[in-house]
């Protein structure tokens, strides 16, 4: 009897999750001795309500358009694991013959990883290989140098505020506030760094949440900026704490880990209006962000498919009780290039890795040069150029 693999998504997709998809069924492909690769349909739940379907029955026509479908083609979940659940699920994996199985997530889903590991152990079946394939546009996962997602995810913010700030430089009479996802870490806010292409380019001010906000400060700089320019682009977390560590903004609703933040950029820009009597106005990508396929970074597709096709070699191998991670690696002239390495799963269970105070500037209004020369390789091509004439008038003035 051949053995048989599954492949289960958790938390938020992003716009290369079903890349790494593609990479487990390619690399399956490579191997006679697996008879299956399931698809658990609708995250954790799916295994336990038994809906698998065998996605090697699909021809490669239909397989290779996971590269370019944003969200979770078998569909993920956030479903609360109970210990009865994990108690439940070796049995259900044995009925099946799998073998292999490779969680794809964040550091929640991690967790999960990890425990479905120790449930298999628990239960006897030292058989069958736990390997985790990380995935989220936070980039908050521990250890691992970056995580699949967020290139394409921080392409999207770069991007956006580019555009953004060309029509805000073209009527510059307001203040827009963009508001990023990320919750506590500020990998993502950072990344709006990358749509400057010479120095005053906007986004003018960034702030993400390792460094408590200051409100007397922001509408100082704020003030400053748009004296001297008349419209200024600013870029804040959705996180954003205040010195006690409370949020600036109260969550709209909570459970356990799942935080849903109050509206920060509205916060913002009122505060604008009604501080400084400046017209201003806010932006919320969300979901647009971490779904656009539109903006979605080749390097990143790139590697969730390596993630991916590791995932399941290393479980071939026989290591279990891990999740595959990236390592950049030094090269003479300083290219960017990465290796797969295999991280203990103990050392990613709900663990968060947040922005280094190094890529933060003293003040915590705007991102270092550090920062921007890590993330530029993850984001892929160059932006087009924008023509501005406005700036041939200024040179002869």
């Amino acid at each position: 009897m051949k053995n048989n693999v599954l492949v289960v998504h958790g938390g938020g997709p992003t716009a290369v999750m079903n890349a790494s998809l593609y990479g487990v069924l390619k690399e399956a492909e490579k191997h006679s001795e697996i008879g299956a690769v399931y698809g658990a349909i609708g995250g954790v739940e799916g295994i336990l309500k038994e809906r698998l379907l065998d996605l090697l029955e699909f021809d490669e026509e239909k397989k290779r358009l996971l590269l370019h479908t944003p969200g979770s083609a078998i569909g993920s979940s956030r479903y609360p694991v109970t210990e009865e659940d994990y108690r439940k699920t070796p049995s259900i994996l044995k009925k099946y013959n799998i073998r292999y199985i490779l969680p794809n997530g964040g550091n929640g889903t991690m967790d999960t990883c990890g425990k479905i590991y120790q449930a298999c152990m628990d239960a006897g079946y030292t058989d069958i290989k736990v390997v985790g394939i990380p995935k989220t546009i936070d980039n908050d996962i521990a250890i691992t140098d970056h995580t699949p997602g967020f290139g394409s995810a921080a392409r999207y913010i770069a991007a956006t505020v580019r555009e953004i700030a060309e029509d805000v430089k073209s009527l510059p009479i307001h203040v827009c506030v963009v508001e990023a996802l990320g919750r506590n870490a500020g990998w993502l806010t950072a990344a709006s760094a990358l749509a400057r292409k010479k120095e005053g380019d906007a986004p003018h001010l960034i702030y993400t949440p390792e460094h408590p906000f200051d409100e007397e400060e922001f509408l100082e700089d704020v003030k400053e900026l748009y004296d001297r320019l008349g419209g200024v682009v600013v870029v804040a977390s959705e996180g954003l704490k205040k010195k006690d560590g409370t949020p600036i903004v109260d969550p709209i609703f909570k459970t356990d880990r799942a935080v849903y933040y109050g509206d920060v950029s509205s916060h913002l820009a009122n505060l604008a209006v009604k501080k400084l009597g400046i017209k201003a106005r806010s932006e919320k990508p969300g979901l647009a962000g971490r779904a656009s396929v539109a903006w979605q970074s080749p390097v990143d597709q790139a590697e969730a498919q390596l993630a991916g096709e590791k995932a399941l070699e290393a479980a071939l191998n026989g290591h279990t009780g891990v999740m595959i991670g990236f390592e950049r690696e030094e090269t003479e002239d300083g290219s960017y290039r990465i290796r797969t390495i295999e991280i203990p799963i103990e050392q990613v269970m709900l663990l968060e890795k947040t922005l280094p105070d190094s890529y933060i500037n003293q003040r915590g209004n705007d991102i270092s040069r550090e920062f921007v020369q890590w993330c530029r390789p993850l984001i892929g091509p160059d932006f087009a150029e924008f023509l501005d004439f406005k700036e041939y008038l200024k040179e002869k003035d």
